[in-house]
């Protein structure tokens, strides 16, 4: 074996020890010295409401102030009776008060809110976490009064988005389906748990328990019936297992208590089922109600893309939505009516609120948090979204990311570089940006063939593959087709 000559190494020199970590460099800075100019002059916080109030909410009491040469005593505790409300509005209109702050706690501002805005004044609702950010300070309830009506009269606090009042009761009947709808999903599982307590495989020869089939067979279990032959001849005719397989999944023990379960579950389902259909028809009746802001527009007449659901509207709702929004927005791949039922109910028709598509995404929480310290973006948690519009265009983009459409496309040419999470919010971005363009211009959606959005694409790559070559001194030349 020859082993290559090897010089020795030079052994340390004393002067300079051995030291087990690296020192390490200074990093060179890349900014310029530049003379920013400071004013010294100190400029007092211009006034810019000064009829302002602040009112801290309670659940039993409630602390207003007022400016502080309107009153000898501007700092007052009321009561959270109705009677104690319109006192509030009589001494605040006696204090010469035009716009009040209102901390928005609970639902305990409710009352207060509409109170004050059936007696003229102009109300904003404030977040609590505005009053936390402007500034470490003692926590007292008439501090905390003291500290909204002083943040307000300098136009310091930025009021919540709450849709006009025609708005309100619809969205009430809209969040008290779901609330319902959720209620009948908790009794299927425990119809499920009952059913598997007595050994009665149902849910793994139905595909569904709440469906023909299997409400036919709980119902005629409940009713007595134990032959699981005769209880397999209630199955569908569409139904993929057969009467064979049904009725040897319907040898239970048949125990009493897990009988009283599953009949408490039954009832339970079809009461909440009851309590859709009324918030329907509150709902059916609200629509109707809305100014007709589609005019003389007709709605084109488009197919069903899948079969009606259990806990879809119970009557047909395209044409009063499209008459209340004045745009049809169940043409967008993946919004059905319940999807558009939703953005009408949190939103309301009108978005000139918001004066940009980017701050209507940006109030749904659909856009990236942004953290920079000197030319240095740092990593944020992802912002929780609490407004169920956004819950909504969450659940269509799942739902348009299994389609084969441009926004399909687009849902898996994202999750194949950022994951599901990411394409999830930036397809729901994308919805959330199509809808304010329906709803502020009263276009109608004109949807993209998959040829055209396959081209834009290859058109993009080339784009980028060309400023790459020429970065590196090349030029891109197409191949020849002979």
């Amino acid at each position: 074996m020859i082993v290559p000559n090897k010089e020795p190494k030079k052994p340390r020199s004393p002067e300079k020890p051995a030291s087990s970590k690296k020192r390490a460099k200074p990093k060179k800075s890349r900014a310029t010295s530049v003379p920013i100019p400071v004013d010294t002059s100190s400029a007092p916080l211009e006034l810019i409401n000064p009829d302002a109030a602040g009112i801290d909410v309670h659940s039993d009491m409630h602390m207003v102030c007022v400016p502080a040469d309107r009153d000898d005593n501007p700092v007052r505790q009321f009561g959270a009776n109705t009677v104690d409300l319109a006192a509030i509005a009589a001494w605040l209109k006696r204090c010469r008060v035009t716009t009040v702050a209102l901390e928005s706690t609970g639902v305990y501002w409710i009352p207060l809110f509409e109170l004050l805005e059936s007696e003229g004044f102009h109300v904003d609702l404030i977040e609590p976490g505005q009053l936390s950010r402007c500034g470490a300070r003692p926590k007292t309830d008439v501090l905390d009064a003291q500290w909204i009506q002083r943040l307000h009269s300098y136009g310091l606090l930025r009021a919540s988005f709450r849709p006009p009042d025609s708005v309100l009761a619809l969205r009430a009947f809209v969040r008290m389906r779901q609330m319902q709808v959720r209620y009948a999903a908790s009794h299927v599982q425990h119809m499920q748990k009952a059913l598997e307590q007595m050994n009665v495989k149902l849910a793994e020869v139905v595909r569904d328990i709440t469906g023909l089939t299997g409400l036919s067979i709980i119902d005629a279990i409940l009713a007595g019936e134990r032959d699981p032959s005769k209880l397999a001849k209630l199955r569908h005719e569409r139904c993929h297992h057969s009467e064979q397989q049904i009725a040897l999944a319907l040898e239970g023990t048949w125990r009493r208590e897990h009988l009283f379960e599953l009949r408490q579950a039954r009832e339970l389902y079809r009461f909440h089922h009851q309590q859709i259909t009324e918030c329907d028809q509150q709902i059916q009746a609200e629509l109707a109600q809305f100014s007709n802001r589609a005019g003389k527009k007709t709605r084109a007449a488009t197919p069903r893309k899948c079969g009606r659901k259990r806990n879809n509207l119970r009557f047909d709702a395209k044409g009063p939505l499209f008459r209340a929004l004045g745009v049809d927005l169940t043409l967008i791949e993946g919004i059905e009516e319940t999807t558009a039922m939703v953005i009408l109910a949190e939103i309301g028709p009108d978005v000139s609120r918001f004066p940009t598509e980017k701050h209507f995404a940006s109030w749904l929480r659909l856009c990236p948090p942004q953290n920079e310290s000197n030319n240095t973006k740092k990593r944020r948690g992802r912002r929780k979204a609490t407004s169920r519009a956004t819950v909504a265009l969450r659940l269509a983009a799942r739902a348009v990311g299994k389609t084969n459409t441009p926004l399909g496309l687009f849902y898996r040419r994202i999750r194949s570089r950022i994951g599901g999470l990411g394409a999830v919010k930036a397809t729901a971005h994308k919805l959330a940006c199509l809808v304010y363009r329906m709803l502020k211009y009263g276009e109608e959606y004109v949807r993209q063939s998959m040829e055209e959005y396959e081209a834009k694409i290859k058109a993009n790559i080339f784009k980028v593959l060309e400023r790459k070559a020429a970065a590196m001194g090349f030029r891109l030349s197409p191949l020849s087709t002979k």
